[in-house]
């Protein structure tokens, strides 16, 4: 049994005998006792001003006074913490994840977060993919010249003697580097004036399930699908061929060289004259567009509405990758430039330069610059191998076998996804508006899709 000390037996006593119970069975009690209004207003009065005081988000100090904002309403409180509810909440900071450079300005990540949690690392590339790649063009012209010169040699006998060397030497004409970037598009006021550029967005795309690529193993891969006998519909991964790999590998070539998009398929395009199968047309377009006098145009621009080939889509690729616990797994996302024939642009290049008249040697080299996304574990043996001088030193030292014999056949080993990336074109078809319809001038072609805005 508790003891109180005699002052505060006294003090429970009085509040107790202020408050009596209406009956004994009855929940419901009566407040205050009839004997001392007085006191019953005062003890009111502060119930209400505390219950007005956390209703306008104020709180109480330790010895009773209102706070409100930080501050009380008498006289700030010494040594006590008050939490401020006036004004908007605080910012969002979005999470800025760690990244570095490698490679021709390609982007790399460790950071731990995106490792785990599939949404981070889809916002990590949706952020990241707003810089678009670009293509550098290096045009060197160089010749070379036979020339002669005396030089001394020194014999078995001890004497020297200076002789006719004949030799070659390679002179460089020129050597310079142009840049291929998609269009930069500005916006203009009501008044004409030139406004801020319009941000490049990105066609995000993904493989087709029966195209050969890395999802998930250190193996190119297709996904079927499969009927077991009890009748439920599932989709499975198996290696691909070497046919299928070779096939694939032989139109991504005339994908990249003929500027098409890459998430195009070789059934839509006919490789001989270049031009859409009807198997594009047929049935798909609209009877405005299939009648139309252009149809390499319309039939392009049908296949850029579909992108997203993959039974999966971009976050739930992103949601497997981070689910898988491999210790050397790597994510990539690719960004392409589509739009231009590159084997017309080289040869263009190359007569241009030959009409001058030049009769050197013409070298011409594409290379691509921002075009991947690399996403990799947070670990020392991964970080290692984004290190090009400590991948170069393990191989010297024969220790990078070892690593890739890990990573092939450990089942926590290397596993790569591959199997998306953005499109940014470099050029956009664009029908032509009707400014002069009374007048002789050229009206616009109707036939042509409508135009789809960077914004």
């Amino acid at each position: 049994m508790i003891t109180l000390p005699k002052d505060e037996e006294a003090r429970v006593d009085s509040q107790r005998a202020r408050f009596s119970p209406s009956s004994p069975g009855s929940s419901r009690s009566v407040p205050f006792r009839d004997s001392d209004p007085t006191e019953t207003d005062a003890l009111l009065s502060e119930v209400d001003s505390h219950a007005a005081a956390w209703l306008t988000g104020a709180s109480t100090s330790a010895n009773g006074t209102i706070i409100r904002g930080g501050h009380s309403g008498v006289g700030d409180v010494a040594g006590s913490s008050h939490t401020n509810f006036d004004g908007p909440p605080p910012n969002f900071a979005p999470y800025e994840a760690e990244y570095f450079e490698v490679g021709n300005e390609d982007i790399c990540s460790h950071d731990p977060h995106l490792n785990s949690d599939g949404e981070a690392l889809y916002r990590f590339i949706l952020a990241r993919a707003q810089r678009p790649p670009f293509t550098r063009v290096h045009i060197k012209g160089s010749h070379t010249e036979h020339k002669t010169r005396w030089v001394t040699r020194t014999g078995s006998d001890g004497r020297s003697r200076q002789e006719l060397e004949n030799y070659t030497e390679t002179v460089t004409d020129f050597s310079f580097y142009v840049d291929i970037k998609p269009a930069t598009y500005t916006t203009r006021t009501t008044d004409g004036a030139v406004g801020g550029p319009i941000p490049i967005e990105p066609i995000h795309w993904s493989v087709a399930d029966h195209v050969p690529a890395y999802r998930g193993k250190m193996v190119k891969e297709v996904e079927e699908v499969r009927i077991p006998g009890m009748g439920s519909i599932r989709r499975e991964k198996r290696k691909a061929k070497r046919k299928e790999k070779k096939v694939r590998d032989k139109w991504a070539e005339e994908v990249n060289g003929r500027g098409l998009p890459p998430w195009c398929e070789e059934r839509e395009i006919d490789l001989e004259g270049g031009r859409p199968t009807s198997l594009v047309l047929a049935g798909s377009m609209s009877p405005q567009l299939s009648s139309a006098s252009s149809p390499w145009v319309e039939s392009l621009a049908e296949i850029e509405q579909h992108p997203l080939r993959s039974s999966k889509t971009v976050r739930q690729w992103a949601d497997e990758y981070c689910a898988s616990p491999k210790r050397l797994k790597e994510f990539v996302y690719t960004q392409e430039l589509y739009g231009w024939n590159m084997q017309q642009i080289e040869s263009a290049i190359r007569s241009t330069v030959q009409a001058t008249p030049y009769n050197g040697s013409l070298e011409i080299s594409f290379t691509k610059h921002r075009s991947k996304i690399y996403i990799r574990p947070d670990n020392r043996l991964s970080r290692m191998l984004s290190n090009k001088w400590l991948k170069f030193l393990s191989i010297i030292l024969l220790i990078f076998p070892f690593i890739w014999l890990f990573k092939r056949f450990h089942s926590r080993g290397g596993g790569r996804w591959e199997v998306c990336g953005g499109a940014y074109p470099l050029k956009r078809w664009v029908p032509i508006e009707d400014e002069n319809t009374n007048g002789g001038g050229t009206s616009g072609d109707p036939s042509l899709p409508p135009i789809r805005p960077i914004r």
